[in-house]
């Protein structure tokens, strides 16, 4: 599901179960993250699918990339691995008006 920073971040702010996952490179990451996000790098192939499978699909993840792009298909990947709730931020940390960390 995408959701506008707005709502990523109410709807985040208020969830108890929620984790927030950066799908963005190692470099990437480097340049800046969101506060509290765990990394894991979309494009390590099926190296990113196992780290997925050792999640908790009962959390509620937040997922952003750098326009949105990767975590749109990271979001969907998610879905068809199980997880119930996983939210794309549209727009990636290039338009957030958030913290970077």
């Amino acid at each position: 599901m995408n959701l506008t920073q707005e709502d990523w971040v109410s709807q985040y702010e208020a969830d108890e179960n929620a984790v927030i996952l950066d799908v963005r490179t190692e470099n990437e990451c480097n340049e800046g993250s969101i506060a509290d996000a765990i990394n894991i790098d979309i494009y390590e192939g099926q190296g990113f699918i196992t780290k997925l499978e050792d999640l908790d699909k009962s959390k509620n993840y937040y997922v952003y990339c750098r326009s949105g792009a990767r975590s749109a298909k990271a979001c969907e990947l998610m879905e068809s691995l199980g997880f119930e709730n996983a939210y794309n931020l549209l727009g990636g940390i290039l338009e957030w008006n958030g913290e970077i960390v």
